[in-house]
């Protein structure tokens, strides 16, 4: 491990406690997120996501007809969503004393390159999913981490986004700065991440009671994991 923080954002308005950007993420759009979640889990189902942020994917989940209970530290990304139950906590002492038939944690969380924080979270995945449900996970393809290289465009809405700083400080980790800009303003979320193979999730997931059920696309950057 680098003494380095984990997570660090800087730029106007409130950051959240893993360093992204309130302002930016309150007017960020879903990309496909929720459509994807919905094709892997039945009509209708619960649906716990943690580290929900300002409800980019939470409120298209609504959408499609799910009950959604949206769980983030920063309790101004939980005051932009609507129509959910929000709940403020770390997703490591969650403690909500029901289970849903899918927990969702997207966002990369599950790279932390913190084992025990990871584990924590596995824990809290497996204490909220209910015997006959699921957990989705998002993670980079394992490939990710050995091609990532800094990048700058525009996207289709004339946003600017970019990563630099990419370095490679340790066996399996990758150190990187994403930059964000929208008209005069800007913001950067630094981050350190390790990369998680198949068989090293696996690993991890089965020690926290779940195991590996499949992908949710070609890349195997989704996981589908359910109770062993």
């Amino acid at each position: 491990m680098t003494s380095r923080k984990t997570y660090h954002g800087t730029g106007p308005g409130t950051i959240a406690p893993d360093g992204s950007a309130v302002d930016l993420y309150a007017t960020l759009t879903a990309r496909g997120e929720p459509e994807r979640v919905h094709a892997a889990v039945p009509e209708g189902a619960s649906i716990l996501e943690l580290g929900a942020g300002a409800g980019r994917v939470t409120h298209g989940l609504l959408a499609l007809g799910h009950e959604v209970t949206a769980v983030d530290e920063s309790p101004e990304m939980l005051a932009h969503i609507r129509g959910a139950t929000t709940v403020r906590s770390p997703i490591q002492s969650l403690a909500l004393g029901r289970r849903f038939d899918v927990v969702l944690l997207m966002s990369y969380v599950i790279e932390t390159p913190d084992d025990e924080l990871r584990r924590a979270f596995l824990r809290t995945c497996r204490e909220h999913a209910a015997d006959d449900g699921c957990v989705i996970l998002q993670r980079q393809p394992p490939e990710w981490y050995d091609t990532a290289e800094p990048f700058e465009r525009v996207t289709d809405d004339g946003r600017a986004i970019g990563m630099t700083e990419v370095s490679r400080p340790g066996p399996g980790l990758l150190s990187a700065t994403m930059v964000y800009g929208s008209g005069d303003r800007r913001w950067t979320h630094s981050f350190l991440t390790r990369r998680l193979d198949d068989d090293h999730l696996e690993s991890e997931l089965r020690a926290e009671g779940l195991t590996m059920a499949g992908f949710l696309d070609g890349d195997r950057g989704w996981v589908k994991a359910v109770p062993r």
